[in-house]
């Protein structure tokens, strides 16, 4: 069985090897246990293609085509714990699915996930791989990440996987009024900062965590 598709894993990609990943993310200061959990229990190699797969545990972001990545492992774990930090998590907007890992950990956190991919040829492999693990509480949707999905709106909380300049509009309107989160980097390719946005009725707070490196959010639709 290919390392593709044998979800235990072996050699670079056995449970030893995310035990050693998992300690890297404590000593970076990745605290909660129960994201900690799902990041053990998570095969990240199957999300990769195979040639890839034996540096599926290591702590750094790794392509996954379409000049797109899937997210080191310490960004994951940092912005799952922020958003496994509210007290309702019904329902998380994802915008950029890519090949589906981010998702599968927030759907172990989250009631409900909601998930957007503008490029096609992902976003199809992200529901292969979550139907892999028999994850079945995501919606997918091919679309512009950067409007937001109103119709689902809204949101305990919002994840975004790619940079834009500036904060869309809607991703604020479509937060929960009542203490949504937005985690999001913001910036361009010098420089980038993750964000973590609260909303209370008309209030928003702004906190600016730390320097990130993120693809691009780009606007539009790629089918192919």
């Amino acid at each position: 069985m290919s390392s593709r598709i044998n979800l235990d894993g072996i050699g670079m990609t056995s449970q030893r090897t995310r035990e050693r990943l998992l300690g890297r993310l404590m000593e970076q200061g990745i605290t909660s246990m129960e994201v900690l959990d799902i990041m053990r229990s998570t095969p990240r190699h199957i999300f990769l293609d195979e040639a890839l797969a034996h540096r599926a545990y290591e702590d750094v972001a790794l392509p996954i085509g379409y000049s797109q990545t899937i997210s080191q492992p310490y960004i994951v774990a940092r912005m799952s714990e922020i958003v496994a930090n509210s007290e309702s998590l019904e329902s998380v907007l994802e915008i950029g699915t890519g090949c589906g890992y981010q998702t599968a950990i927030i759907s172990k956190i989250a009631k409900k996930v909601y998930t957007i991919e503008r490029i096609k040829p992902l976003l199809d492999r992200a529901r292969r791989n979550l139907k892999l693990l028999g994850i079945r509480n995501v919606e997918f949707r091919h679309g512009d990440g950067s409007l937001g999905w109103s119709a689902k709106a809204p949101f305990d909380a919002i994840i975004t996987t790619a940079a834009p300049q500036t904060i869309p509009d809607e991703l604020y309107q479509q937060l929960s009024p009542k203490d949504g989160r937005l985690v999001i980097p913001v910036g361009g390719d010098d420089q980038q900062d993750l964000k973590h946005i609260v909303k209370s009725g008309d209030q928003i707070q702004i906190d600016n965590l730390e320097s990130v490196r993120f693809v691009p959010l780009l606007t539009g639709q790629v089918y192919n």
